[in-house]
């Protein structure tokens, strides 16, 4: 299947689906000589996975990784890293009872129409269970990044209308809906349960930040690193909509307003309010790139829905099995997965951009 590579000098193939034996990844590019285990990989598979609490599917999967290659006496050898995450808990027989009929929201008739076939066991690739390898592959990235002094937190900013006040990072992994505002967490997850009672589910905000992230990156034109992160991030399933720093409101301003005087902060130029998100002209300035990211309600409810068959016969549709009442919990670590899976690649690019990089 084409599209399923991301990435050029650093980059991932990811395979597998939702109910086949298992999912995984090849990472190419990475250097020789990383320190990585597969703890560290195993602790961010960890946040990804199913069954954390009510606020994510009750489907038990260990996510338990195992490397194939690529890593020999917990360093990177320089070549392919191979991962692999056998599936345990899929249960398909609660998808052979719509297997004919399109869920709303999902990609079963897109999927048809272009191979004129379709998994349909819980999405087979479309299925956000594909990030797994994204996962395990954004945590040898972020290691990478940690070298140069990049560090990646990504949170829930919003949710079912509630809006985080405070940004506070040690908050984050506290609460059930991994949000940076105390003060706010318990409604989101009372709104939640109430969603989920009523066989329903609800979207949210996510925020992604990359602090440390040194000036000069990105490629320009087609290549430019808002562009980049852009795709990385709409790849995931179920976002929607993206902004960078001020975003939309840039479009309620003046040029006036919108432009962002240069300042010297502590010997280094930066801007008065960081109104680009860390990025101008699709290269990065140093400052710190802010992401905002629409995370539309899980698709898969319960309630009764209309629909058609595949013959394009009206009928109705309840999709039964286990399903997260909101997908941002369980997106947050794939958000983080991407931005380093994108930024690590750009700064490997980088050291080809100019004569001093190359030793």
């Amino acid at each position: 299947m084409a599209g399923s590579t991301f990435g050029k000098a650093f980059s991932i193939t990811t395979w597998g689906e939702s109910h086949g034996a298992g999912v995984g990844v090849v990472v190419d590019g990475c250097p020789a000589g990383l320190e990585i285990s597969a703890e560290e990989i195993q602790s961010e598979l960890n946040r990804r996975k199913t069954g954390q609490s009510q606020m994510t599917t009750p489907r038990q999967e260990k996510d338990l990784i195992q490397i194939m290659s690529g890593v020999f006496e917990g360093k990177t050898t320089g070549t392919p890293i191979s991962m692999l995450v056998y599936n345990e808990d899929a249960d398909s027989s609660k998808y052979d009872e719509i297997k004919d009929k399109f869920r709303p929201g999902h990609a079963d008739f897109s999927y048809l129409a272009k191979y004129g076939m379709r998994d349909h066991r819980g999405g087979g690739r479309s299925s956000a269970r594909e990030t797994v390898g994204r996962v395990a592959a954004g945590a040898i990235a972020r290691k990478l990044l940690a070298h140069y002094g990049v560090k990646v937190v990504a949170y829930t900013k919003e949710l079912g209308g509630i809006v985080a006040q405070k940004i506070d990072f040690d908050e984050i992994e506290r609460n059930l809906v991994r949000c940076p505002d105390p003060d706010v967490a318990s409604q989101m997850v009372e709104i939640v349960l109430q969603a989920k009672k009523e066989l329903d589910s609800l979207g949210g905000v996510a925020e992604v930040v990359a602090i440390g992230v040194p000036p000069g990156l990105g490629e320009p034109v087609f290549d430019k690193l808002d562009a980049e992160i852009a795709k990385a991030m709409l790849s995931i399933p179920a976002i929607k909509g993206i902004e960078f720093g001020a975003g939309f409101a840039l479009a309620r301003m003046r040029g006036s307003q919108s432009n962002d005087p240069f300042i010297n902060v502590g010997g280094k130029i930066g801007t008065i309010e960081n109104k680009a998100g860390g990025i101008l002209g699709g290269i990065s300035t140093g400052e710190d790139i802010l992401v905002r990211l629409a995370v539309k309600p899980t698709s898969s409810i319960a309630r009764e829905q209309n629909t058609v068959n595949i013959d394009g016969e009206a009928t109705t549709i309840e999709v039964r099995g286990r399903h997260d009442p909101t997908i941002i919990v369980r997106a947050i670590p794939v958000i983080e997965a991407m931005l380093c899976l994108t930024l690590a690649d750009h700064l490997m690019r980088q050291r080809l951009a100019r004569l001093e990089y190359i030793q």
